[in-house]
């Protein structure tokens, strides 16, 4: 009888599941005997990391361009709910496909990741965001009406921009909105100055940034940022934010980068979630207690190392964790459980987009070793976001499941 593996998720651990799952199937013979699905809505995976750049084109990576000459099938549509007792995934396909379906499973690998954790304001929702392509493509189309004079014209703010929070996608977004604003003004000929803000909680921003700090500050001086640490945000309107001391910032562009939350599908699994509404899973990322569900990405926290580091919501190790969990899959399915992997990454980097000014590189869980900063770390920033989070693009089904081999890739190099 077929069995079945449902990977639910197309993000950088769902992606990379369903294909090292393909791989070790292929490598065991198993071709004829295990169906692999993947869950997904739309047609593409999506580099979700690059969502705050001006240019969106690249972002996109057709299913079947890379699950297709793998032989995973993918049903398009949004998992709604996850019945473990019975292994079945409720889906629902997109407009106009039919009604709700189960697809039942043997293993479970959930990949839903994580969603923007917007704070508890009167009005957020009135906020951009670059936590999808379909938020970065909003805040493309209004900087895009900025520079038409389709909205905005005459009102204050209107070359203001604000980002809440001042995480690493907040720095990212906050250093590539004075060229994009400037670039609208531009289009509408104005002559008026633009001004961008980054307010955070934190009393420093950039300080997690630990040795990188220094570069974070410089970029964002050079950038002309105006930065507001210790402040939050009591209410945000189409026509700018009110902070909590009762200050009135006018600012027609305000961006939410508020930090993630895991998918709401990991509450029903039945298992414990951390803070963040992560699943806990074991060193060959299944669920604890639950056998038949393996997790990864940003809806999974597995130890990373030795020392005690879990992971982090990042493609760093959303990427590993779905070529894992992928493996180690099939080879519980195949009986063969001595076959799975132990995952552990504990060679953590960050390389952090500071826009004109360059990136930072930082080595070690503290950030304490800064490799490079400036124009070095942005060759390496472009290289990471432009090549080494895709998979192969050419259909070559050989390459690409010789990519999703179970292995945690080495740092990128430094350059000097």
């Amino acid at each position: 009888m077929t069995q079945r593996i449902v990977v639910v998720g197309g993000g950088f651990a769902g992606l990379w599941g369903a294909l090292s799952a393909a791989r070790t199937r292929a490598a065991l013979g198993l071709e004829d005997d295990v169906d692999i699905t993947l869950i997904a809505p739309g047609r593409a995976h999506v580099v979700r990391v690059r969502c705050y750049e001006a240019d969106l084109a690249p972002l996109t990576v057709p299913f079947d361009d890379v699950l297709g000459p793998a032989g995973v099938d993918h049903a398009e549509g949004l998992a709604t709910a996850i019945d473990v007792a019975g292994r079945r995934v409720t889906l629902r396909p997109g407009p106009g496909a039919g009604d709700a379906v189960a697809l039942g499973y043997d293993r479970l690998i959930l990949a839903a990741g994580s969603a923007l954790r917007r704070p508890d304001v009167p009005g957020v929702d009135a906020a951009f965001d670059v936590d999808t392509l379909a938020g970065a493509q909003r805040l493309a189309g209004h900087l895009d009406a900025l520079g038409s004079g389709a909205v905005g014209r005459g009102e204050a703010g209107r070359w203001t921009a604000l980002v809440i929070g001042g995480g690493l996608v907040g720095i990212e977004i906050a250093c590539e909105l004075p060229a994009r604003l400037a670039a609208a003004r531009d289009r509408a000929g104005d002559a008026a100055p633009v001004r961008t803000i980054l307010i955070d909680r934190a009393p420093r921003i950039g300080a997690a940034m630990g040795a990188g700090e220094p570069a974070v500050r410089q970029a964002l001086a050079a950038a002309e940022i105006t930065c507001l640490g210790g402040i939050d945000v009591a209410a945000i309107d189409a026509a700018g934010v009110t902070l909590d001391d009762g200050t009135r910032i006018p600012a027609l562009t305000v961006v939410c980068a508020t930090g993630q939350q895991a998918s709401p599908l990991a509450g029903q699994i039945g298992a414990p979630r951390d803070a963040l509404g992560r699943l806990p899973v074991d060193p060959v990322l299944r669920v604890v207690g639950v056998p038949d569900v393996y997790a990864a990405g940003d809806i999974a926290v597995a130890a990373a190392d030795a020392d005690g580091h879990g992971t982090v919501m990042s493609c760093q190790h959303a990427r590993p964790m779905g070529r894992f969990a992928g493996h180690n899959a099939v080879c519980d399915l195949a009986g063969r459980p001595d076959d799975r992997l132990a995952f552990l990454a504990p060679d953590y980097v960050t390389v952090l987009d500071l826009g004109a000014w360059g990136a930072a590189y930082t080595a070690g869980w503290e950030r304490q070793m800064l490799i490079s900063a400036g124009a070095p770390a942005k060759a390496i920033k472009r290289a990471i976001n432009g090549s080494r989070i895709y998979p192969p693009l050419d259909r070559d089904a050989a390459a690409i499941l010789a990519a999703a081999a179970p292995v945690v890739q080495a740092r990128p190099a430094a350059r000097t």
